[in-house]
């Protein structure tokens, strides 16, 4: 593929990341044109016992209100599916409450995790099944024909939950890797590095065993994130994820299978204090970074353009003999 964009009628990586885009799409999808015209985005919803502690801006009440916001169609990720035309699913693995609509995928583990400064958040079994649940939805999609994932997430206390994951993987102290969520105030976030720093020690979570780690210290819906894009992975489908808590369940996910970082793209770089590390870990770069920290995979659904014209320009652009223009001399 490299080889073959040299030939277009540019300068050679004048098109920079788009082209290191372009490649690895076909590096991917094993097609010299990858086709990802179908994009399809799964936001996983679940609550965090961990809320109860107070780490959060908004009540946990507001996840499942969020998830019938979705429904109704009036969520900023709503709204950025119909401008990429992607199917959006709305899964409900482990929201607090029974949210009884039409349209929505009940798949809930349990009713929300427990709070992990007190007790494990689940079981493993329970993590387990989470992640055998988001690949069976994922698995689903794509049956589906679509040929792009895109992943997101909707959980009130998960960047919590997600920045003590980071902690325990990075081997940092909380302090580094807590933000401002979903917008906590400076004496929060001291609160809120004391919470995880508290909840490690007492969870004791091994860093050698994802699994444990999710488990212990984790949330369902990053579990979910996590078994989808093991599925799309094995499907040898491209995996676009969004910003802090999506890049954290990719975390979980290639170390459980190393491979499935080739599959990855993110979509965005998070506000959120913590990715900045998250991708480090991944090794990747993100495509956009405008100041965002929504979640829901809004920050994949806006980079998912940039995908798009990565794959357009291969399928579509004139090469140097075609055009009859002159090369490098």
């Amino acid at each position: 593929m490299g080889a073959y964009l040299n030939t277009l009628t540019k300068p050679q990586g004048s098109l920079g990341i788009v082209e290191e885009i372009a490649v690895q799409l076909s590096r991917i999808t094993g097609n010299k044109i990858p086709d990802i015209t179908l994009p399809g985005i799964l936001v996983f919803a679940a609550d965090h016992g961990i809320a109860t502690e107070g780490v959060s801006a908004y009540p946990q009440e507001v996840t499942a209100q969020m998830v019938h916001n979705f429904l109704d169609g009036g969520a900023a990720i709503n709204v950025l599916a119909r401008q990429i035309n992607a199917q959006l699913e709305i899964v409900d693995i482990g929201v607090a409450t029974d949210i009884d609509r039409k349209g929505l995928l009940q798949r809930k583990i349990r009713y929300g995790t427990a709070n992990f400064l007190k007790e494990d958040s689940m079981s493993r079994s329970e993590a387990m099944q989470a992640i055998e649940t988001g690949a069976d939805i994922a698995t689903s999609m794509l049956d589906k024909g679509i040929n792009c994932l895109l992943l997101g997430e909707m959980g009130i206390g998960n960047t919590t939950s997600s920045s003590a994951i980071l902690s325990v993987l990075s081997e940092m102290d909380a302090m580094h890797v807590v933000g401002a969520g979903t917008g906590i105030t400076e004496e929060q976030q001291n609160y809120k590095k004391q919470v995880i720093r508290q909840a490690v020690v007492k969870r004791q979570p091994n860093s050698d065993d994802a699994i444990d780690v999710l488990a212990k210290i984790g949330g369902l819906e990053l579990a979910g994130i996590t078994g989808a894009i093991l599925a799309a992975a094995e499907r040898k489908i491209p995996v676009l994820i969004d910003g802090f808590i999506s890049t954290v369940a990719a975390l979980i996910a290639t170390r459980l299978y190393k491979e499935a970082a080739e599959y990855l793209f993110i979509g965005h770089k998070s506000a959120e204090y913590g990715h900045q590390y998250a991708i480090k870990l991944l090794k990747k770069d993100p495509i956009l970074d405008l100041g965002m920290r929504l979640g829901e995979g809004t920050g994949a659904a806006l980079a998912f353009p940039i995908l798009l014209a990565a794959t357009n320009i291969v399928k579509e652009m004139a090469t140097f003999e075609s055009a009859g223009v002159s090369g490098k001399v």
